[in-house]
């Protein structure tokens, strides 16, 4: 199984659900740079497990200890390496999916690649647990672009028919961002946000569960950042984002909607700020982004998560035992929607993708 990720600034994920432990290590990283650990805590504890009432009850401290990387609070050249301990495992809730694979889950593609030698506990390395680490590195990574006048924000644009408002792709300020995301239910309106807990707890009370979106925005990004083609802000992002589980979109700017307007209505007239010669777009369907590089503008990006698999009501599915069509009904501790605790994971993917072409680019 390969979890690497990187040119510049490389990352490399370790560990399974009910392993001893998951981490990552992170390499590529400035020299000099002050991380302060309580505060990539503090990120970390965003998407920690048990918390509230829509979200998984497994409980899990997810305290980091960072071993290596670090001396008298700075980067010092050698690889970051951290590690959260898995203390809260109940390995048994698993055991019949060894045979009976979740519908819309990767216990069957695992079995079949890996021919039954992976871990499939919690879902081994497939699993959610897995963007502990991611956030842990997003966290380092946003502190490094914070000093770089670069700030990333992210708001649960809907959850099944719950829609929040969008952000405003070009004058969206990064008070407006922070605010956001210090809130405990991300959204813009909040009474929209009373109305999607309202939905998560209808799904998990009928054993289902839902999906949504999540919408981000990074500011500050210089003109100039990002490669045409394989290594364009689209590319990069995009397959780091999908390496989010449960995720199965992901566009940028007016993404799909572009598909609907003429070339007159999606083109971004562009100008000059007299004060400051800066150049802008007067609107923001590209994104931020034109031939995979930065603009200047918002750079805004919208992610969508399925259902999570592990549902309670009954499901139809395949013994590979003994070869035949047969029943599941998922026993255990599942989130009834990820969204909610989605939305730092996605903030530290665009982070490490972010870092990996500033990197690149100076």
């Amino acid at each position: 199984m390969s979890s690497n990720y990187g040119n510049k600034v490389k990352i490399s994920i370790f560990g399974q659900s009910h392993s001893d432990a998951i981490g990552v290590v992170i390499d590529g990283l400035p020299a000099g740079e002050e991380i302060d650990i309580e505060k990539a805590q503090r990120f970390l504890d965003r998407r920690a497990p048990g918390k509230n009432a829509y979200s998984t009850p497994r409980k899990e401290r997810d305290q980091v200890r960072v071993v290596s990387g670090l001396f008298q609070g700075r980067t010092c050249g050698a690889p970051i390496c951290a590690m959260i301990e898995n203390t809260n495992t109940k390995s048994k809730d698993y055991d019949q999916l060894k045979d009976l694979p979740r519908p819309g889950h990767a216990d069957f593609t695992a079995e079949m690649k890996y021919h039954g030698f992976q871990d499939h506990r919690g879902g081994g390395h497939f699993s959610g647990r897995l963007t502990a680490p991611l956030c842990f590195a997003g966290a380092v990574c946003l502190q490094i672009l914070e000093r770089r006048g670069i700030t990333i924000g992210a708001h649960i644009l809907s959850i099944h028919e719950g829609k929040d408002e969008n952000f405003n792709p070009v004058d969206i300020t990064k008070d407006q961002l922070i605010q956001i995301t210090q809130k405990a239910f991300p959204t813009i309106d909040d009474g929209m946000a009373e109305k999607m807990q309202d939905i998560i707890q209808k799904a998990r009370e009928q054993g289902n569960s839902v999906g949504g979106v999540i919408e981000s925005v990074a500011l500050g990004l210089p003109v100039g950042i990002g490669e045409p083609m394989f290594d364009g802000l689209e590319s990069k992002l995009s397959s780091i984002l999908f390496a989010i589980p449960a995720v199965k979109g992901v566009e940028f700017g007016e993404g799909f909607g572009v598909a609907g307007l003429l070339g007159s209505e999606n083109n971004d007239s562009f100008y000059y700020i007299e004060e400051t010669g800066e150049i802008k777009t007067k609107t923001n369907h590209h994104g931020g982004s034109l031939g995979g590089i930065s603009t200047g503008m918002p750079l805004v990006i919208r992610t969508a998560f399925k259902p999570t698999p592990s549902i309670s009501k009954e499901q139809s599915t395949i013994s590979l035992k003994e070869g035949k069509d047969a029943f599941l009904k998922v026993v255990g501790r599942h989130d009834p929607c990820i969204v909610p605790r989605a939305v730092p994971c996605v903030e530290a993917a665009m982070a490490i993708a972010l870092l990996d072409l500033y990197e690149e680019n100076k």
